[in-house]
């Protein structure tokens, strides 16, 4: 079911020789360039057309009434809400704590720099429809632009005509639970062309978040200037760094966890021990054959994307998955928060035998639209950060700028900048005398 890869004795960089999913993100990108040209141009009338032809849905306005939204709140599953709002609590406190103070720093007698941090005007954030239902994904994406202080915000997910063209109802449950009540029943590619160049029905947004698929990605990048990005996510991974102490049923439903997301979705243990292996493979067999969407576990499983990767010991499994830097990474060893200690490279990290991916998916209070595809080597996950920016604001009286004004033009001249200098030796002199 799922392959081997042993990279016992070998050293240097692994990442070529690791599974990854492979996304050729810049061919949907010519897919989805004409859609996206479309909504330029036509806006609203694109939209409804284009739902039409990709969810089969006729739509006869794009956003959401706001009974929709009440309705669905007053017939979601109490134990659903109570779990939403449980989920919402924690995320509320984590992402609380993550807002930065202004800072003011005295450079100099009458010098200071100030960085201000300024949420983002408007945000718009997709919620991913398709094979699963993400009214998670509305609260990982809509608390930290809250926490952060964005001051609208707009929810798009993609129209179920199972529910009469409007997102699914949890969905909407979830923009309920959190106030936000302008959504729009519009996915894909085209989604993100809406929030970046706007409609009559949507004003046009500053930035756009959320996870989604190849297309979604695609209009990303795409569009990348016209509208900021949280990054071009792909398909879901994990990573688990075992040791002989783990166990294997744990191990196997945790890889089998990612597996149920996508055909696509990796799902990669790293481990010294042999033995372990062997008892994973016999935990994956048994249990992916009784899970409900078993075909397309066994897909991913299966897939070149997924795999058991034996290494030599801990210290080599921690340079693998450094190098291969999960979205999820899960360390369960002897001493697992010593271990974790030393990873480097993870959208997040899961510690011991008793913090599934599945727990950061739901209820831990962190955050789960991560870095995928090796892009954790250098980015971070969606956070309170993401909505904010950081502004220097820069106060000098006429002594503070007369200090400094023979270095402002000895740089200015090295750069054969010379107007630089001239700038400040119009307001001081040359030799900051006023001369």
């Amino acid at each position: 079911m799922i392959s081997r890869i042993d990279l016992r004795g070998t050293t240097g960089d692994p990442r070529d020789l690791l599974p990854r999913a492979e996304l050729d993100v810049e061919a949907a990108v010519e897919r989805v360039r004409p859609i996206c040209d479309d909504v330029r141009h036509r806006g609203t009338e694109a939209l409804i057309e284009l739902t039409e032809r990709f969810d089969g849905v006729r739509l006869t306005g794009i956003r959401v009434p706001a009974p929709a939204i009440d309705s669905a709140l007053a017939d979601l599953h109490p134990d659903v809400r109570a779990a939403l709002e449980e989920s919402i609590r924690r995320a509320r406190a984590v992402h609380a704590d993550q807002r930065r103070a202004d800072t003011t720093t005295r450079v100099a007698p009458g010098g200071t720099v100030t960085e201000r941090w300024i949420p983002v005007g408007r945000v718009g954030l997709y919620v991913p429809g398709g094979r699963a239902v993400y009214p998670s994904s509305v609260v990982m994406n809509v608390v930290p632009a809250q926490e952060a202080g964005v001051g609208s915000l707009a929810v798009a997910s993609p129209p179920q005509a199972d529910f009469g063209g409007l997102p699914h109802p949890t969905v909407l449950a979830a923009c309920a639970l959190l106030g936000v009540d302008e959504v729009y029943a519009v996915g894909g590619a085209q989604a993100v062309a809406m929030f970046a160049y706007g409609t009559p029905d949507c004003p046009r947004a500053d930035m756009v978040t959320g996870p989604g698929n190849i297309y979604v990605a695609a209009a990303k990048r795409l569009l990348k200037g016209v509208i900021g990005i949280d990054a071009e996510a792909g398909p879901t991974e994990i990573a688990v760094l075992a040791d002989d102490t783990a166990d294997p049923g744990f191990v196997a439903a945790d890889l089998i966890s990612q597996a149920e997301h996508d055909v696509v979705a990796a799902s990669v243990l790293v481990t010294p021990s042999t033995g372990l292996a062997d008892r994973v493979e016999r935990e994956l067999a048994t249990r992916a054959a009784a899970t409900k969407h078993r075909e397309r576990v066994a897909e991913a499983l299966g897939g070149r994307q997924s795999g058991i990767v034996l290494v030599d010991d801990l210290d080599h499994g921690l340079a693998v998955v450094n190098a291969y830097a999960a979205e999820h990474l899960e360390v369960v060893t002897a001493d697992a928060a010593a271990v974790a200690a030393r990873v480097r490279n993870a959208g997040a990290v899961f510690v011991g035998p008793y913090a599934p991916v599945s727990l950061g998916d739901y209820l831990a209070g962190s955050n789960h639209v991560l870095p995928t595809g090796g892009s954790a080597l250098h980015s971070s996950g969606l956070s309170v950060q993401t909505f904010l920016r950081g502004v220097h604001v820069v106060e000098y009286d006429r002594a503070a700028l007369a200090e400094v004004a023979a270095r402002v033009v000895a740089l200015a001249e090295a750069e054969d900048l010379p107007a630089h200098g001239e700038a400040v030796t119009a307001r001081v002199g040359r030799d900051g005398t006023g001369a």
